[in-house]
């Protein structure tokens, strides 16, 4: 009876038993397998008879077959069970379908204690990680996206999250009024109306930029799912997709783009918040074989509901902003001390017309952007305005140089009359083209590089007193004409004082005829208890009657960092360069008089980030320390490749050291160069 019972529970294994089952001899040979193993009943079973366990894994093309061949190796030597091994399996006659397996293993013995051989039971969890990894998106999108109320950050961050974790390549389009504080109703159609690239991330690198670029504006094409998604507002799946889709035209950029890198499904999701449609969210798969299914289009409809709440929280506080800081002319503050690059002080007259504006922007290495903007015309748009100084602020954080910022806003000018709806343009008044001037200041090359759009150039006033303008080629107001504008560089002296302004400060003026330089000569004569002292008496006397529209007078006196506060040193391109730099950076931080853990830290961020240029770059790599407001360190090389932040797997050699930056540093970035790029860290000062 007992043998009978043991037939039966023999048979019921590999006949009956939900649970995949797989016994290999001791040289790990599959001897036989039961038919409830997912995938493995799909292949005949000549084909996997008598072969090799790592055979097995080739066929099944099995994620960290190493992984489980050593764990294979070890219970069969040890005798000691393992239990929840996760493996992904692919069937080899549809490499689209991929499961995951948990599996267990241990060693079968004889009464003699001699090896039989090792079972294998095999349980598929597809269904609960796919769940897992759902919840654990979700829960990312709630702690990452979201973080600050800007419209391009919050799409940038939405990027971040969702590719690859859900797809290989994730866009995000908004419509240009959710920039100016607006957002057609979910019941009109929308998609006719002029889009904005916002957040692009894909998995081929930094490197690849989307198309349109981040910042264009593009039209969706009628017949597309873009359109059927903006005009239904319903999420579109596409899978399989094909090339010869009717609505797939190689000769749009977009289409191009989509046919070359093999996308085989995508996802397009209206994004929603409050009954207001603010944009699309599109996903693509091209790299990853497995097809977006309905699982993956109701995540997507999820994180996407999270993400478009965030982005009307911002577009709401945008408008806000725009109303507070533009109509009544209050000058925006910057996000961190830009004490180190120049003292600053400011007038305002406003008169309501909100048509003058500027602001101190901090960028990498301590250095300063001062910008600011006016209108043609006595009035403006505030909502327009706050659209063109949001996208200052987030073209100065990828550190662009002043002329192809200002190229970038040119086309946020130049909006295409579709994007503007009946009710805007209704009755409202000509707002004229805004000018621009950006000016970026090093205070340790003392550097200063201007490029303007139609704005009056600064007033230069050197330390001896001479006063002179500063000699800017001024190009096109933004949305006028060509974009054509040229940088000035000019290397200021320490102390020297710049006197940003615009045509509504000087055309108050009484005495308009006197030359400019010579009306403030007079008033810097006189010495005064201070900067702002300086600036206010500077704006009495260029503007002594009350002015038609806003105006403002912005005074920077430029600062330096010499070389008691810098360190810089020229590396040969090899793998002793990396000691090298560790050592001279130590040893100048203890001459500053900085120990411990600020000084093992910088060893490591200055370690990471040579090696990354000596790995990737030619030629020789430029190391530089800055003690300014924070401790910096910059390390230039020849190559324009932007390094990518990843987390490496655990069996990964490489791949950490922006990782292990990022997580020592309050800011890191990669800031573009004619001859290459230079990477920089921040690290608070003890």
């Amino acid at each position: 009876m007992g043998e009978g019972l043991g037939d039966a529970l023999l048979g019921a294994l590999f006949t009956q038993s939900p649970l995949g089952l797989q016994l290999y001899d001791p040289e790990l040979r599959l001897v036989r397998v039961n038919s409830a193993a997912r995938l493995v009943r799909e292949v005949p079973d000549d084909r996997i008879l008598g072969r090799s366990l790592r055979e097995i894994l080739q066929l099944f093309e099995v994620t960290d077959s190493d992984v489980a061949e050593r764990t294979a190796h070890h219970v069969l030597e040890s005798g000691q069970p393992v239990l929840g091994l996760p493996l992904r399996f692919r069937s080899p006659e549809d490499p689209s379908v991929q499961i995951v397996i948990s599996v267990g293993l241990f060693r079968l013995d004889r009464a003699d204690g001699s090896v039989l051989g090792l079972a294998c039971s095999l349980s598929d969890v597809t269904a609960r990680v796919r769940a897992e990894a759902g919840l654990r998106l979700l829960a990312d999108a709630a702690a990452r996206v979201g973080t600050t109320l800007d419209v391009f950050r919050t799409a940038e961050e939405f990027c971040e999250v969702t590719c690859p974790a859900l797809a290989d390549t994730v866009t995000v389009d908004v419509f240009d009024v959710v920039l100016r504080g607006q957002a057609p109703s979910s019941d009109s159609p929308a998609g006719n109306m002029t889009m904005r690239r916002a957040g692009f991330r894909s998995v081929a690198g930094a490197e690849t930029q989307g198309v349109p670029l981040v910042g264009e504006v593009d039209l969706y094409p009628p017949d597309t799912p873009y359109r059927t998604a903006l005009d239904t507002l319903t999420p579109t799946l596409i899978s399989p997709l094909r090339v010869d889709d009717g609505w797939l035209d190689p000769g749009r950029r977009r289409d191009a783009r989509i046919i070359a890198a093999g996308t085989h499904s995508m996802i397009t999701m209206p994004i929603r918040a409050r009954g207001l449609v603010l944009g699309l969210a599109c996903f693509y798969r091209w790299r990853d074989p497995i097809p977006f299914d309905r699982a993956a289009l109701e995540l997507a409809e999820q994180v996407t509901a999270h993400a478009g709440q965030c982005l009307d929280n911002a577009r709401l506080y945008g408008r806000e902003r725009s109303v507070a800081r533009i109509t009544a002319g209050g000058p925006s503050h910057p996000r961190t001390s830009v004490e180190a690059a120049a003292d600053l002080a400011q007038a305002y007259l406003p008169t309501g017309t909100g048509g003058g504006w500027f602001d101190a922007v901090p960028l990498s290495g301590d250095r300063v952007a001062l910008v600011a903007g006016d209108t043609t015309t006595g009035s403006a748009d505030p909502a327009a305005m706050g659209e063109l100084r949001a996208a200052i602020e987030a073209l100065s954080d990828l550190d662009l140089p002043p002329d192809e910022i200002l190229e970038r806003l040119h086309g946020l000018a130049s909006r295409p009359t579709q994007d503007i709806d009946a009710e805007a343009a209704g009755d409202a008044p000509d707002a004229g083209q805004p000018t621009c001037l950006y000016l970026a200041y090093d205070p340790v090359t003392r550097l200063c590089t201007t490029a303007s759009a139609g704005h009056p150039p600064p007033v230069l006033v050197l330390p001896g007193g001479e006063v002179d303008v500063l000699n800017v080629d001024a190009g096109p107001a933004l949305g006028r004409g060509l974009p054509q504008y040229r940088v000035t560089e000019r290397v200021l002296p320490e102390g020297s004082t710049l006197l940003i302004y615009n045509t509504a400060l000087v055309d108050a003026s009484t005495d308009a005829a006197a030359p400019l330089p010579d009306r403030v000569a007079e008033v810097v004569a006189v010495p005064r208890a201070s900067l702002q002292a300086t600036c206010d008496a500077l704006a009495a006397a260029l503007a002594p009657d009350r002015p038609q529209r806003d105006a403002y007078l912005l005074l920077a006196r430029t600062r330096a960092l010499g070389p008691d506060r810098t360190g810089a040193w020229t590396l040969p391109n090899s793998p002793e360069s990396v000691g090298v730099a560790r050592r001279r950076s130590a040893e100048l931080l203890r001459r500053w008089g900085m120990e411990g853990e600020i000084v093992d830290s910088t060893a490591l961020i200055v370690s990471e980030l040579v090696t990354n240029a000596i790995r990737y770059a030619k030629g020789p790599v430029e190391l530089r320390l800055i003690r300014g407001e924070t401790l910096v360190c910059e390390v230039s090389d020849g190559s324009n490749t932007a390094p990518q932040l990843r987390r490496a797997l655990d069996t990964d050699e490489n791949g950490r050291g922006l990782f292990i930056t990022a997580q020592l540093t309050q800011r890191w970035g990669v800031r573009p160069s004619d001859r290459g790029k230079t990477l920089w860290a921040e690290q608070a000062l003890p």
